[in-house]
């Protein structure tokens, strides 16, 4: 597959609503990249005050974005992860593990000040198929 694919989703499909102008996600070629997903339901509302719960939203939806495009959570391999609060790191990494059970993406989190609707995680990834994206 060559050229570039943009991706948008409506709740309808299982996928929060967009709070700003972009795709959910871009294939490019084999490489699918997914916008960063905040820990919210298919009605915009905020899932979850702790990080473990927030986190297990955001890879759903993440999940979720990526199926639509064809793929899976195999098919990812790399994350951006962004944390308010560096002490919820090992929290953080207790909800993210079980996602991937059989092969870690490379990764990088990052500490920061503050992020959309108050949220205390947001993460996206980068995702690579053979054949391309749907």
């Amino acid at each position: 597959m060559s050229g570039i694919q943009a991706y948008t989703f409506t709740p309808a499909d299982g996928v929060p609503p967009a709070v700003a102008p972009f795709a959910h996600a871009t294939a490019a070629g084999q490489t699918l990249y997914v916008t960063g997903q905040m820990p919210t339901d298919t009605s915009g509302a905020l899932v979850g005050d702790d990080v473990a719960t927030q986190t297990g939203q955001v890879l759903a939806n993440l999940a979720r974005v990526t199926e639509l495009c064809g793929g899976g959570v195999a098919d990812v391999v790399s994350v951006r992860a962004f944390l308010t609060d560096w002490s919820d790191y090992a929290a953080f990494n207790a909800a993210y593990a079980p996602w991937f059970p059989d092969r870690l993406p490379s990764r990088t989190c990052v500490g920061t000040t503050g992020l959309a609707v108050g949220a205390l995680v947001e993460i996206d990834w980068v995702c690579w198929r053979a054949d391309g994206w749907a």
